[in-house]
């Protein structure tokens, strides 16, 4: 197990794994087949005050222009951080996005976020869907002209960062330090991994076809590779996914390879949210592969599998489930 630890609190409700001894750290823990996190914490302590802070803007819909609509609105925790039951996520006065609204567990692990990767550090992710027309519709200066309004959120910021005036530079640290602990390693999968638990003959059988047919892009233990490819979902598209950020023709169609861990919570699939089952998702890759130039060379002929292997791939992708983040009360 590697624990990094990072300040003092209760660490009994937010470690995957802890050591005798720890139970009143406040800790971010992760195993040890985990990568090290591509997010340094050396310019953003991760403390109980910024912890608190950040977890109270992500409920905040004063973010938004209207007043409705906080992070929270389309990251819920029961979803696996991820949108609401609903392919595209409603902004303020109802208006609509073109895109689903991911899981953002695991973020600290990301070496770009949103579907295109066009944000490049987590610190700067919040502003994205904070001055999105079709999300919150807000700017950075109006957000931080309404919390410096509040002598209590003054004195949450000057605990925290110790400023007597809110920046949105603190504003977004805040965030970040929410959103780095919304860590996802203790589900079925992981107790396998630590020689917890055992498989079900099915769940075994799902696993070995899922390290053939799957592993490549969505690499273990955080179930992507954080790689943008077209997987064939057109043969013409209406949203050019990567291509929007870094204009080149060979990026058109492709979008981020998404995490599969709790995959069973965060429908519906795909950057538009068109698939609402994983059965349609295995059915779309088995034999729904639209070709198109920059369709990703693996998927040339599809991957072929049969309806059991169908159902043993989807027993295993359940035990990416955890249930431990879902129901932590850490987080809400």
């Amino acid at each position: 197990m590697k624990i990094t630890l990072l300040l003092v609190f209760v660490s009994i409700l937010i470690s995957c794994q802890k050591k005798k001894g720890e139970i009143d750290s406040f800790a971010l823990t992760y195993p040890d087949y985990f990568p090290t996190p591509v997010y340094d914490f050396t310019n953003n302590e991760l403390t109980k005050s910024r912890f608190l802070l950040g977890k109270k803007l992500f409920f905040d819909t004063q973010l938004s222009n209207d007043g409705t609509i906080s992070c929270n609105s389309c990251h819920a925790q029961v979803h696996g951080f991820a949108g609401h039951n609903v392919a595209l996520s409603a902004g303020v006065n109802g208006a609509l996005g073109n895109r689903n609204s991911p899981s953002i567990a695991n973020m600290i692990w990301s070496p770009s976020f949103m579907w295109d990767g066009g944000v490049n550090h987590i610190e700067v992710f919040s502003v994205a869907p904070i001055t999105n027309p079709v999300e919150m519709h807000e700017t950075m200066s109006n957000v931080v002209y309404k919390l410096n309004q509040s002598e209590t959120y003054k004195k949450e910021f000057k605990a925290a960062y110790g400023k007597d005036v809110i920046t949105d530079q603190d504003l977004l640290r805040a965030l970040t330090i929410y959103m780095s602990m919304i860590v996802s390693c203790n589900s079925k999968y992981d107790q396998f991994r630590q020689g917890k638990i055992n498989f079900t003959a099915d769940e075994a059988s799902g696993y070995e076809l899922f390290q053939q047919k799957c592993a490549s892009c969505h690499s273990e233990p955080l179930f992507t590779n954080y790689q943008f490819v077209n997987n064939g979902l057109d043969s013409v598209f209406s949203d050019l996914g990567r291509a929007k950020i870094t204009f080149n023709p060979s990026d058109n169609g492709k979008f981020k390879i998404p995490s599969l861990r709790n995959v069973e919570l965060t429908y519906p699939y795909m950057h538009d949210g068109r698939f609402w089952s994983l059965d349609e998702v295995l059915e779309h890759y088995s034999s729904g592969i639209k070709n198109s130039e920059t369709l990703h060379p693996s998927l040339t002929n599809g991957i072929t599998l049969t309806s059991t292997e169908k159902q043993k791939l989807i027993s295993f992708l359940k035990t990416l489930t955890d249930n431990q983040l879902t129901g932590n009360p850490l987080f809400y």
